[in-house]
């Protein structure tokens, strides 16, 4: 049989390692938030910057002024 000790520090052992591996969990849990987030904010900001023309329903009549470019 094992000495008493030795369980106990391979016990104790395994909680020092269960600890850092919930620490580790919940750091990664809030990169994955935070990567969440910006994600969010990349596809509101691309869909603001879509062309009018992508936001026009196939066969829509188009102003041809509003393919001029500024100077004219």
């Amino acid at each position: 049989m094992e000495n008493p000790h030795d369980m106990e520090q391979r016990l104790t052992d395994l909680e020092i390692k269960a600890s850092f591996n919930e620490d580790m969990l919940d750091q990664l849990e809030q990169v994955i938030i935070r990567q969440q987030q910006q994600i969010d904010l990349l596809l509101r900001q691309v869909g603001q910057l879509q062309s009018p023309e992508m936001q026009l329903e196939p066969g829509a009549a188009r102003n041809p002024r509003e393919d001029l470019p500024p100077h004219y």
